[in-house]
């Protein structure tokens, strides 16, 4: 009988993303992409139709505004309830999506874009249909991809053919389908790309020519096209390229302009959308009639006879409204109004030669202007003449083509360089970087990005006694060596049996026995040179100089941890940039301190017993408090545009005020509007001079590369202060209740930080008990308690700590489950733990110490970090 298990390995290794699934994916995502493009294409065009037949009933100037605002806000409110990613023409978000930016695509987006799409043109908005067309196949494509288990790269294959297809489907152009792919979306040229875009978009045009999508080709035959074409025209076509990229610039400029006036107007979409169909119905009534129709417009310009002057109403009169439509962040793209100015900028030109040099015909220039100018807006002057190609299917306009297209390239790159879709991404906040070198990581970051700054250093002067005391405080195995701030040597644990050996330690150098001239690694060496460097002299650390000045130090778990970050999308290189956070509430007290304490508080619940806490070391140290709320907003959205609702917040700091000012403690208060809570942290500690970092911690992590999650972790590796997390333990109202406190010590650099902590945080009111205790495998009969000892004597120096001070060791197989079994047998309050940089790493690997007791413990439990550890 079949087992379960080998019945699932069975349907795993039958579903694997073999050539041939990838075949029939894109077979099926042609077909659907084709039949999304045939339904909007005929929604689009019965709604435009009864748009225009109403206009026989009722006055123009009334009708179509009536009918532009109403659609218009019915279509963005679609959009803005129900998908936002479908705002817009959709090629930026897919494009996005491909480059692995965290943008949605799935059967939802491709649903509401398709109707808010069909909506909106049928509104009268002067858009295009094919933008929309490309983002719904991409969205079908993948929402089919997650019904197959197939890797990410597969996926991405998968949408790029998706989007190809819609592209083709819209114009009836397969082969533009697939040159779109690679020349804007995916620029892949490998096998299962070309594979899967070729068969998708086949199809795709295949089945929308079948189904009634083949109006699309323009019928030449019915306009007496002739495509008469002599070298003396090439001169006339040059022009016309200069002029398409001229305007194309232009017009580019004008979308992002558009984009911006419609932000600062701070309304919904649904009523930006509306507005532009208003608007759009107003100046429509005063048009013509043929202007009612985009797609009969373009045809109208190329079989129309030579007429300049309406000509340049068309040109005008799309160029504003276009403007007007797009940047309200309506459901539809450029394709087509870039076509029709195109065509009727071609129109002029063709006219002007005809009627100055009576030689060359005013269809031939209107489609070289279609390209023309369609290739200088979406730069892509290779897909740009494939399209117009492909509508006519005449070769012999191939050649004008190729002139008008590349001409009109080079010039609108030239005066406006770089890609629309990335210009309209980076106003989200997206930023996608060109030509990223392969290799990962490791060939994107440099040394300085990853480097730990703060590094703890030892003098060539010291004595051997001196250097062993230094190892025996610090977990550490090695440390620079430096001279009047600059690195002379390195010294290790294997170094140090050259003191032993020496018969008088006490007057060996550390110079004289340090390794010098140590291999180093400068700020601008990629991280690929650092790993080679380890592996190659099977060293763990490096440091890193500028000239011989020491400025970090950088260690394989530095690396590992870029390399995490960079998994779980966290490096920058691709997705919304987080700007920086902006203020927007503040007050202020006179600085008397001798520091200052940053706390940030965000639970209402929480917040009461982490103020006390603050203001009791604040008090102790005669430090002021700084106190941190922090509002989060999306990537997309500017901190400094977002309108916010502060009144929560100022009332979590009111009650910090009024604490403090019970206690006499300067209080400074703020309220920042931020992407990332871990950033405006870091701001706020940099601008404020934060001697100390007191937060709330929730005690467990479930990101994967994480040891204490995503904030803390930031803020413990780039906080250049010590760093104090509290994880409050059940039902727990005031730290005053605290009685039995337990403290597990290592002998590591955060002990001290650890140990000066106690006596702000213990009231005398209550009878105290603090337990120092260090754990020991089984059977180990004579422990070094020398840590235990040196902390007992420092905090018997508190008078109000005196006689509550216990040292003992623990046995226990591990430290985890020795200080659980510990806290749940005798019930202490609290546990005080410490955290080093360099032992996030190694925690990963052995077990995440802390956050495993502060998971298994119901008290509460203090982590501490030192700036120097």
């Amino acid at each position: 009988m079949i087992s379960l298990a080998l019945l699932t390995q069975y349907f795993r290794n039958f579903w694997q993303p073999r050539r041939g699934l990838a075949i029939a994916e894109a077979s099926v995502i042609g077909i659907v992409a084709a039949l999304s493009a045939v339904l909007l294409k005929q929604g689009s065009g019965w709604l435009g139709t009864w748009r225009v037949h109403t206009t026989h009933i009722f006055p123009a100037w009334i009708a179509l505004p009536i009918i532009g605002a109403s659609l218009g806000f019915l279509s963005g409110w679609l959009v803005q309830r129900l998908a936002p990613e479908a705002a817009g023409s959709g090629i930026p978000q897919v494009k996005a999506a491909l480059a692995n930016v965290p943008i949605k695509l799935s059967w939802r987006v491709a649903f509401v874009k398709l109707i808010s799409a069909v909506i909106a043109l049928g509104s009268g908005l002067t858009l295009g249909r094919q933008g929309p067309t490309v983002q719904v196949g991409a969205g079908l494509a993948a929402g089919m991809s997650r019904l197959v288990p197939t890797s990410p790269e597969h996926r991405r294959q998968m949408i790029a053919a998706g989007a190809g297809a819609g592209l083709a489907a819209a114009f009836n152009a397969p082969l533009a389908g697939v040159l779109f792919i690679i020349e804007e979306l995916l620029q892949d040229l490998s096998g299962l790309t070309l594979g899967t875009a070729i068969i998708a978009s086949f199809i795709g045009g295949v089945i929308s020519r079948w189904l009634g999508g083949g109006s699309l080709q323009l019928d030449l035959k019915l306009i007496n096209y002739s495509s008469g074409f002599s070298l003396l025209e090439i001169p006339i076509l040059l022009i016309l390229g200069v002029l398409a990229g001229l305007l194309a610039a232009l017009f580019n400029q004008g979308l992002i302009f558009s984009i911006q006036v419609y932000s600062r107007l701070h309304i919904s979409l649904p009523l930006r959308v509306a507005i532009a169909g208003l608007a759009s119905g107003l100046i429509m009534s005063l048009l013509p009639e043929t202007f009612r129709d985009n797609t009969g417009l373009r045809e109208f310009m190329i079989a129309s006879e030579p007429n300049i002057p309406l000509a340049g109403i068309a040109f005008i009169a799309q160029f504003i409204l276009t403007l007007i439509a797009f940047g309200s962040g309506a459901p539809g793209g450029l394709f087509a109004p870039s076509l029709i100015l195109g065509s009727c900028l071609g129109h002029i030109i063709g006219v002007c030669e005809l009627q100055i040099f009576g030689v060359g015909s005013p269809t031939t220039y209107a489609l070289a202007g279609m390209g023309g100018f369609f290739s200088a807006v979406s730069k892509v002057p290779i897909t740009a003449i494939v399209i117009v190609f492909e509508m006519t299917t005449d070769f012999n306009l191939v050649l004008p083509l190729m002139v008008v297209s590349v001409t009109s390239y080079l010039v609108a790159e030239k005066v406006v360089p770089g890609s629309l879709y990335d210009k309209l991404l980076k106003l989200k906040g997206i930023i996608l970087k060109k030509d990223t070198p392969r290799g990962g990581i490791l060939t994107q970051l440099t040394a300085e990005n990853v480097m730990q700054c703060l590094v703890e250093t030892l003098e060539a002067e010291m004595t051997g006694d001196e250097v062993i005391k230094a190892f025996s405080r610090s977990h550490h195995r090695g440390f620079p060596v430096v001279e009047n701030n600059k690195l002379v040597g390195l010294v290790s644990q294997t170094d140090l049996q050259k003191i032993r050996d020496h018969l008088l330690p006490h007057e060996t150098l550390l110079k004289e026995i340090m390794t010098p001239k140590p291999v180093t690694v400068t700020p601008a060496d990629r991280l690929s040179h650092v790993l080679y460097l380890l592996d190659r002299y099977q060293i763990s650390r490096l440091p890193v100089v500028d000239g011989k000045k020491l400025i970090g130090i950088i260690t394989r778990a530095d690396i590992i941890r870029a390399e995490a970050d960079h998994l779980n999308g966290e490096d920058g290189v691709t997705g919304p940039q987080a700007e920086p956070s902006y203020l927007v509430y503040q007050t202020r007290s006179p600085s008397i301190g001798r520091g200052r304490l940053l706390v940030t508080i965000a639970n209402p619940e929480t917040a009461p017993v982490l103020l006390e806490m603050a203001a009791a070391i604040a008090r102790d140290r005669h430090y002021e408090i700084e106190c941190l709320q922090i509002i989060l907003v999306s990537r997309h959205i500017s901190p400094a545009e977002t309108p916010v609702n502060t009144a929560k917040s100022r009332r979590l700091l009111r009650q910090a005020e009024s604490l403090a000012k019970k206690l006499h403690i300067p209080i400074h208060t703020q309220i920042r509007v931020a992407h990332d809570v871990a950033q405006a942290v870091l701001e706020t500690t940099k601008e404020r001079h934060i001697d100390l970092i007191f937060m709330g911690w929730k005690g467990n992590t479930s990101t994967p590369g994480r040891i204490f999650g995503n904030v803390v972790d930031t803020v413990i590796r780039q906080a250049n202060c010590d760093v104090v997390l509290v994880k409050l333990g059940h039902n727990c109202h005031s730290y005053q209740q605290f009685k039995r406190w337990l403290v597990p010590m290592a002998g590591g650099p955060n002990a001290p930080i650890a140990i000066k902590l106690l006596p702000a945080l213990v009231t005398l009111e209550n009878e105290i008990e603090i337990r120092l205790t260090q754990v020991v495998k089984p059977g180990e009969t004579a422990p070094d308690m020398t840590v235990l000892e040196a902390s007992t004597r420092q905090l018997m120096r508190y008078r109000n700590l005196q006689g509550n001070v216990v040292a003992a060791s623990l046995q226990a197989e591990s430290v985890t489950a020795g200080v659980i079994e510990l806290v749940k047998t005798e019930g202490f309050d609290v546990v005080v733990l410490g955290a080093s940089r360099e032992g996030l790493f190694q925690q990963a690997i052995q077990g995440n110490i802390p956050e495993a007791i502060a998971s298994g413990v119901d008290s509460t439990v203090i982590l501490v970090s030192s700036a120097m550890s």
